[in-house]
């Protein structure tokens, strides 16, 4: 979809003339911006993705979601092709230029829970406004649960794994 604009040879052209007028395309000295030639629209599960994956770099962060949400993601994770999961426990609102960012998170026992939740929110707004554009006017952060060290991820890790139902 190149676009030519036919302009009147003012002074010493750079296109090629053709009785009068110079030919110009998009590499000439067009009024707009290259930024200003068209849109780019980001969906939410990308954002989302991107936040999530921005929340897990974060040490003290055990894991992402609530019980319910952690529960269905161990599920889903194990019937093929359920995906892995990354959106898990987060929730966002895209618009043309801004984007709001819900997380429900589980902190690891010890952790100061302010300073976790300060990093987690620095870490999440620097990476989707670097890779999206998108300015980030809020983070929320649900912090719905404390991971004990000696707490079992789930009944699989409790020797039951090999344990087949007929």
């Amino acid at each position: 979809m190149t676009e030519t604009t036919q302009r009147r040879n003012t002074a010493t052209g750079t296109g090629r003339q053709e009785g009068g007028t110079t030919q110009q395309g998009r590499r000439g000295d067009s009024a707009a911006p290259p930024e200003a030639r068209g849109s780019t629209a980001v969906a939410d599960v990308v954002v989302a993705k991107i936040a999530g994956m921005a929340a897990r770099e974060i040490p003290e962060i055990h894991n992402l979601g609530g019980g319910m949400s952690r529960a269905f993601g161990a599920v889903r994770q194990r019937v093929p092709g359920g995906g892995s999961g990354v959106t898990q426990g987060v929730k966002v609102e895209v618009g043309e230029r801004q984007a709001a960012v819900d997380l429900d998170v589980v902190v690891e026992y010890g952790a100061a829970i302010a300073d976790t939740a300060a990093d987690v929110r620095t870490n999440v707004i620097n990476a989707v406004e670097r890779m999206t554009g998108l300015e980030v006017v809020e983070v929320n952060i649900a912090v719905d649960d404390v991971h004990l060290p000696d707490e079992e991820e789930d009944e699989g890790e409790s020797g039951q794994e090999g344990r087949r139902v007929a």
